[in-house]
C-alpha cells in the first residue's frame, strides 16, 4: 500500500541518486515499483514530518505575535488618562495666536480673546438689584406686609439698661461727641469692568481715612442680607441689623459706595441735632412743598440708633419687596410725587413719600440738611478742587454762592462697578472719581510730607523734607488729623 508524504517535505528529500527523485509522482506518492528500484530513497517517517511543520509554523508566525499585546500596553494608560481627565476637553484645546508687534497702534494689554463658536455667555450685573433670584418666590400683593424682621417694643428702655449694665461702651464718647460707625458695602459679585473693584477699593479706603481720623468706627458689608430687599433697599436690613448688634452706637452713617468724603476734617455739628433721629441732606420747599422725589438725597444720610429708628425702617421696607409689591409701590410714587415717572419703587421716593404722606410721624424728627453738603453733586465740584485749594476750607466770604469745601462728593448716575442704569458717561464718571479719591487723598498725604503732582494722576511728590518732631506741627489743621485720638476726644 502506497504511503502519503506531503509535498513540503518531499521538496527536502535527499535521495542517493537522482533516479531516486523520479519515483514520487506529483501528488507525493511512490510510484509503484519505485522501492524495488537501484537507487535508495531516505523518506521522513510521519512522525517526524508533524514536527517539523509545527515548529516551521511557529517559527513564521512568532514575530507578529508579541507585538499587538506590547503596543496595547503602552498607549493604554495615555488612552485612560484622555477618557478620564475632567480638566481636558479636547473640542476646546487652546489655539496658539501669534500677534506681531505693532509700533503704530498702541500697546495692548488685554489677552487675546479666543474664537468661538456660539455668543459668550452674558457677563454678570454687578448692581445688586440685577443678583439672581435665589429666595422664594417674589411676595405678592395679596401676601402679609413685609417685614426686616420680629417685632421689636420697647427698644430704647432696653437698651439703656444695656450701656448702665456696659459702662465700657458708652454711646457718647466725650460730651457731645456720640459714637459713629459708618457703613457702606458694595454688591457681592465681582464688577463686571476691569477698574471696577479698584475704584470700590479706593473709595473704601477714603472712608477707612476719615473713620480714622475722627474717631469713627466703620462697617463694609458685600453680602445681600435679605433677598427680597435688592439693590437700593440692600441697606435697610443692614441698617437694622447693626442697630441691634450695637447698642453701643449712638448714630449710623449710610454712605453708598460712590460716595466720597472729600473734607478729610470737617465732621457733622452733633450738637445740632440733638433732637432729630434723621439726618439727610435735602431742602424743606422741595419735599413738603413742591412733593420732589428730588427733594433728599439717600445716598448718605444718619440715622440714630432707637425705636423710632427701627419703626422708621419697617415702614420703609414695606416698599421694596422685589416683584408686584415694589411694581405696586412704583406706581403709588409716580402719582403721589411730582417729577418722578411710574417705574419700580426706589428708596429715596420712598422716604419722601413716608415723610409727606405721615409728616406728624416722621417729619418732625427728620432734619433736612442743607448748610453744608452731606451730599455734593459731583458733577458741579469736580473741576473746581483746585480752586477750592487755593481758597482754603471756608471761603464763604468770597462771595454769593461761596461755601465750604463739600464733605461729600457723591457720585450719583455713575456706576463704578458697572450697570445699566447709569446716566453719565463711564469715562467721565471714571475721571471724575480719580480727582475726587486724590483731593481727599492729598490731605492725608501731606501729614507725611507727600502730594499728588496733579489731581489727575496717581503720581506723588515730596512736599516737605522736615524729619523733626509731628508734635509740634503748626498748621493746627495738620496736627488735628495727625493725631485723631485726641480729636476724637474734643466736644463738638
Amino acid at each position: 500500500m502506497a504511503r502519503s508524504y506531503s509535498s513540503a517535505w518531499i521538496s527536502d528529500t535527499r535521495t542517493a541518486c537522482s533516479d531516486g527523485v523520479r519515483q514520487i509522482d506529483h501528488t507525493g506518492n511512490l510510484r509503484p515499483g519505485a522501492l524495488d528500484s537501484s537507487c535508495s530513497l531516505f523518506l521522513p517517517s510521519p512522525a517526524m514530518s508533524s514536527e517539523e511543520a509545527d515548529r516551521r509554523t511557529r517559527q513564521q508566525r512568532l514575530l507578529p505575535v508579541p507585538i499587538i499585546p506590547i503596543v496595547l500596553f503602552l498607549l493604554a494608560p495615555f488612552a485612560i488618562f484622555l477618557l478620564t481627565s475632567s480638566d481636558l476637553q479636547l473640542p476646546q484645546l487652546p489655539r496658539v495666536r501669534i500677534e506681531y508687534d505693532r509700533r503704530d497702534a498702541a500697546p495692548s494689554t488685554a489677552p487675546p480673546t479666543p474664537e468661538r463658536t456660539s455668543p459668550p455667555p452674558p457677563v454678570p450685573i454687578a448692581d445688586s438689584d440685577e443678583e439672581r433670584w435665589v429666595g422664594p418666590p417674589p411676595r405678592q400683593l395679596t401676601d402679609p406686609p413685609y417685614t426686616l424682621g420680629a417685632a421689636v417694643s420697647d427698644y430704647d428702655a432696653r437698651r439703656g439698661r444695656w450701656l448702665r449694665a456696659n459702662p465700657g461702651f458708652p454711646a457718647f464718647v466725650s460730651p457731645g461727641r456720640p459714637r459713629v460707625l459708618v457703613v457702606t458695602g458694595s454688591p457681592p459679585r465681582r464688577c463686571g469692568n476691569a477698574g471696577g473693584d479698584h475704584v470700590l477699593l479706593r473709595a473704601f479706603k477714603n472712608k477707612a481715612d476719615y473713620c480714622r481720623v475722627h474717631g469713627f468706627d466703620v462697617f463694609y458689608s458685600n453680602a445681600v442680607l435679605d433677598a427680597e430687599l435688592s439693590g437700593f433697599w440692600t441697606k435697610l436690613p443692614i441698617l437694622r441689623a447693626l442697630m441691634l448688634a450695637h447698642p453701643e452706637t449712638e448714630f449710623l452713617w449710610w454712605a453708598d459706595s460712590d460716595a466720597v468724603f472729600t473734607d478729610m476734617l470737617f465732621e457733622p455739628p452733633w450738637g445740632k441735632y440733638a433732637a432729630h433721629n434723621l439726618v439727610i441732606p435735602g431742602w424743606h420747599d422741595k419735599v413738603y412743598g413742591a412733593k420732589s422725589w428730588l427733594g433728599i438725597n439717600a445716598g448718605s444720610f444718619i440715622i440714630r440708633n432707637c425705636q423710632w429708628s427701627l419703626d422708621l425702617l419697617d415702614a420703609w421696607a414695606r416698599m421694596g419687596p422685589r416683584g408686584p409689591v415694589r411694581d405696586a409701590y412704583g406706581k403709588v410714587l409716580g402719582e403721589a410725587l411730582s417729577d418722578r415717572p411710574s417705574y419700580e419703587a426706589d428708596d429715596q421716593s420712598a422716604l419722601v413719600y413716608l415723610l409727606v404722606t405721615e409728616r406728624g410721624r416722621w417729619g418732625h424728627r427728620t432734619f433736612l440738611e442743607s448748610s453744608y453738603s452731606l451730599h455734593g453733586y459731583w458733577v458741579e465740584i469736580v473741576d473746581r478742587y483746585e480752586e477750592m485749594r487755593r481758597r482754603g476750607r471756608d471761603y464763604r466770604a468770597a462771595g454769593p454762592g461761596g461755601e465750604r469745601w463739600p464733605l461729600v462728593t457723591h457720585f450719583v448716575g455713575c456706576k463704578p462697578c458697572g450697570g445699566q442704569y447709569a446716566s453719565y458717561d463711564a469715562e467721565a464718571c471714571r475721571r471724575g472719581m480719580e480727582r475726587a479719591l486724590n483731593f481727599a487723598d492729598d490731605q492725608i498725604l501731606r501729614l507725611y510730607g507727600f502730594e499728588h503732582e496733579s489731581l489727575n494722576t496717581t503720581a506723588v511728590r515730596r512736599v516737605r523734607n522736615d524729619t523733626g518732631g509731628p508734635l509740634d506741627a503748626d498748621d493746627e489743621e495738620v496736627g488735628r488729623l495727625l493725631h485723631p485720638a485726641f480729636r476724637a476726644g474734643r466736644p463738638r
